[in-house]
C-alpha cells in the first residue's frame, strides 16, 4: 500500500558552480590563487622596491608642482614629461655637485688622518692630558689608529666610485624617474583603481590614502629636510672654525640626524673635545654652544612647521620604523618603514571602529537612504 511506503526526504545537494565543485572549494581555490599571485607580484617588484619608494615619495612631494604644470601644459603626457625633466635636473644636479665636492673632501680628510696617525701627533695630544693617558694606551693596544688609517686609505681609493655609483645604481635611478612619470600622469586613475579593488568603503580608503600621503610628506620634510638643515648648519660651523672637511662632516651629521636616537652631536661633540685638547678653548666653546643651541634644537622649530599635525607617532615607533626600515629595505626603508607602520595602524583603527551587523555605519545608512529614495536599482520611482 502506498501508505505503508516509507517516505524519504532527499538529501540536500551541495551547491555547485560552473566548475562542478562546491562553492566553498571554489572560494578556497580563488583565495589561494590570489595570495599566490600577490606573492609572485611582490617577488617581481622586489628588485625595484628602492625605485618604487623614491618614485612614490617624489610623486607625493611634487604633486602640487605637477598640478601647476598641468594648468599650463594641457596634455597630461607632456605635463608629466616636463615635471620629471625639471625634477631630474634639480635632484641629479644637486647630488652631482655635492658628490664631486664630497669626494675631494673625503680624500683630503683621509690623507690628513693618515698623516696625523703616522706622525704620532694624536698620541702627543692625549699624553698632554694625564687623565687621557689610559685612553691613549687602550687605543694603542686595540690597534685603533691602524684601523682608522686603513679605513681612511680605503675611503681615498674607493670614495669616487661610491659617489659616482655603479651601473646598477644608474639603472635604478632611471627606473625611479620612469615610474615617477606614470605616478604623476596616472595618479588619479590609479587611486580610482585602488578604491574599486579595495573591500573598504570610499571613506575608509580616503583615510588610508591620507595617512600614506601624510607619512611620506612628514618623512621627506619632517625627517630628511630637517636633517639636511642640521647637517648644513653643522658643516657651516666646521668651515667657519677652520676644521677639516666641513662638507664631509656636514653630510655625516645630516645622515646621523635621520636616526632618532643618534644625531649630529655624535660628530660635533668629539670635534669640540678635539679643539679643547689642542688649547682652542674659544673655538671649542663656540662649537659646543652652536651645537646645543642651534643644531640640536632647530628640529624642534622646523619639524612642527613642516609637518604640523600630519603625523602623530610615538618616538619609539618612529625609531622602529626608521631603523627597522633601513635594515629590512635598505635606503628605501626610510620611506617604506614609516609607511608600513602607519598603514598598519590605520588598518587596525579601521578594524576597531568597524560597524557591527546591527549597527551599520552612518555612511552606509546615508547610502542606503539615498538608494531607496531613488527607487532601488531601477532608478527614481515613477510618480
Amino acid at each position: 500500500m502506498n501508505n505503508d511506503r516509507e517516505t524519504t526526504t532527499p538529501s540536500p545537494v551541495p551547491a555547485t558552480n560552473d566548475w562542478g565543485a562546491p562553492g566553498h572549494v571554489r572560494t578556497l581555490v580563488l583565495m589561494a590563487a590570489t595570495v599566490g599571485g600577490v606573492y609572485l607580484c611582490y617577488r617581481l617588484a622586489l628588485p625595484f622596491l628602492g625605485a618604487l619608494a623614491w618614485a612614490l615619495a617624489l610623486a607625493v612631494v611634487f604633486t602640487p608642482f605637477q598640478r601647476w604644470v598641468e594648468s599650463i601644459v594641457r596634455s597630461p603626457n607632456w605635463a608629466a614629461v616636463v615635471s620629471v625633466f625639471i625634477i631630474g635636473v634639480v635632484v641629479i644636479g644637486l647630488v652631482w655637485l655635492v658628490g664631486q665636492r664630497l669626494v675631494v673632501e673625503a680624500a683630503n680628510g683621509a690623507a690628513a688622518i693618515t698623516e696625523t696617525i703616522d706622525s704620532g701627533e694624536w698620541k702627543q695630544t692625549l699624553d698632554a692630558h694625564p687623565r687621557l693617558v689610559p685612553l691613549a694606551d687602550w687605543m694603542v693596544r686595540q690597534d685603533l689608529p691602524e684601523a682608522v688609517k686603513t679605513a681612511a686609505t680605503w675611503l681615498t681609493t674607493n670614495g669616487a666610485a661610491l659617489v659616482k655609483g655603479s651601473v646598477l645604481q644608474a639603472i635604478e635611478l632611471l627606473v625611479t624617474f620612469y615610474l615617477l612619470f606614470f605616478f604623476l600622469r596616472d595618479r588619479r586613475s590609479a587611486l580610482r583603481l585602488l578604491r574599486s579593488l579595495s573591500p573598504m568603503s570610499p571613506v575608509q580608503m580616503d583615510r588610508l590614502f591620507g595617512r600614506v600621503d601624510d607619512t611620506i610628506y612628514a618623512t621627506i620634510y619632517g625627517t630628511l629636510a630637517v636633517s639636511a638643515v642640521q647637517g648644513l648648519l653643522g658643516g657651516l660651523m666646521f668651515w667657519w672654525l677652520g676644521l677639516p672637511a666641513p662638507l664631509l662632516w656636514g653630510v655625516v651629521m645630516g645622515l646621523l640626524a635621520v636616526v632618532p636616537v643618534l644625531g649630529a652631536f655624535v660628530v660635533w661633540v668629539p670635534a669640540a673635545l678635539y679643539l679643547a685638547m689642542n688649547g682652542s678653548w674659544g673655538k671649542a666653546l663656540l662649537l659646543a654652544l652652536w651645537g646645543c643651541a642651534v643644531v640640536g634644537t632647530i628640529d624642534n622649530l622646523l619639524y612642527p612647521m613642516f609637518v604640523g599635525k600630519r603625523l602623530k607617532l610615538h618616538t619609539v615607533l618612529t625609531f622602529i620604523s626608521a631603523v627597522g626600515g633601513l635594515i629590512v629595505f635598505g635606503p628605501a626603508g626610510l620611506i617604506f618603514g614609516p609607511v608600513v607602520l602607519t598603514v598598519t595602524i590605520e588598518l587596525l583603527d579601521i578594524w576597531r571602529c568597524r560597524p557591527t551587523v546591527t549597527e551599520p555605519a552612518s555612511a552606509d545608512l546615508a547610502a542606503l537612504s539615498r538608494f531607496e529614495s531613488e527607487g532601488g536599482p531601477e532608478g527614481p520611482v515613477a510618480r
